[in-house]
């Protein structure tokens, strides 16, 4: 398994905040006590490119979140905010997300996952939202339709919506999307009638499930639909933008999740990408907020993906 991992996210300081410096250094302290730094390969890689970036966000708006970092901007948007360390560490976590794609590409690898943040999935073309600064899945998910990928599956499971994932493949038949998440919930969006437009009806699946749905269900439901999904679309890679927000002590979201379910649920995506893409999987870390549990999930996950044999 590929592992991203690096001190500098640490560098996207967001103070009393729950997107906190101090979720990663727990999870980075988690992968080093687990063993995890040890055991797998660990890539060195650059920040994303203002190309790579390009192929998901406007120019403008690039420039705009370069500007703010520089300037130390602070809070830009009502649940998120920029420091001067900010535009390193989110060009960084795209990067991370580029490069295990193109290394999983490349037969390098099947596995990847990348400790990153700030996280990316609620990230527009042209706006920050919801914690997010660059949409990490969709820069990636780009970048493996450049390199020839001829179809991508994005899973994502943190208990928010992916609004801006979502938003980013709305018209385009060659990425297809699945999330189940909290509704009503933030950020408002994900009804299970929002499937794409034109000739993309029907590759985007949201699954909006109660805040007392109970783990089998939530994981009963995931599966089912993410399998109809991948057999109707034929992904050659599949990215996952793992949140473990849906953690039943989670401060932020929450639902009836405990770590060991983050257990199952990475075995099932390992077997599904061995089923429909040879294994090919790249983990991007999103939400989850609870600075014991959320390591503990991250392990958990982990210890899923690894049972699976790649392929």
């Amino acid at each position: 398994m590929l592992l991203y991992h690096s001190p500098i996210f640490e560098k996207h300081d967001t103070g009393n905040h729950p997107e906190c410096s101090a979720r990663i250094a727990k999870v980075n302290e988690m992968l080093d006590h687990k063993g995890w730094i040890e055991r797998c390969t660990k890539p060195n890689w650059i920040a994303a490119t203002i190309e790579q970036c390009k192929r998901n966000h406007t120019p403008e708006y690039i420039e705009q979140l370069h500007r703010w970092s520089d300037q130390g901007a602070g809070r830009v948007e009502s649940d998120t905010v920029v420091s001067v360390g900010s535009w390193d560490a989110a060009t960084l976590a795209a990067g991370a997300a580029c490069d295990a794609v193109r290394r999983i590409c490349d037969g390098q690898e099947t596995q990847a996952f990348c400790a990153i943040r700030p996280p990316g999935h609620h990230a527009l073309k042209d706006a920050p939202m919801g914690f997010c600064l660059l949409n990490n899945v969709s820069i990636a998910a780009h970048y493996a339709r450049s390199l020839g990928c001829k179809s991508v599956l994005i899973v994502d499971w943190d208990v928010h919506h992916g609004n801006g994932t979502q938003a980013s493949f709305w018209e385009d038949p060659a990425v297809g999307f699945v999330s189940i998440h909290r509704f009503p919930f933030y950020p408002g969006t994900g009804r299970k009638d929002e499937t794409g437009s034109g000739v993309a009806l029907g590759t985007k699946v949201n699954i909006p499930v109660a805040a007392d749905t109970g783990a089998k269900s939530f994981l009963d439901q995931l599966a089912t639909k993410t399998q109809e999904l991948a057999q109707k679309i034929k992904p050659e890679l599949i990215l996952l933008s793992a949140g473990f927000d849906a953690h039943i002590a989670d401060p932020v979201g929450g639902l009836s999740l405990e770590s060991e379910h983050f257990f199952e649920a990475g075995k099932w995506i390992a077997q599904l990408a061995n089923e429909h893409c040879k294994g090919r999987l790249v983990s991007l870390l999103e939400g989850g907020y609870h600075l014991q549990h959320m390591p503990d999930c991250v392990d958990a996950h982990l210890r899923g993906m690894d049972a699976i044999a790649p392929g």
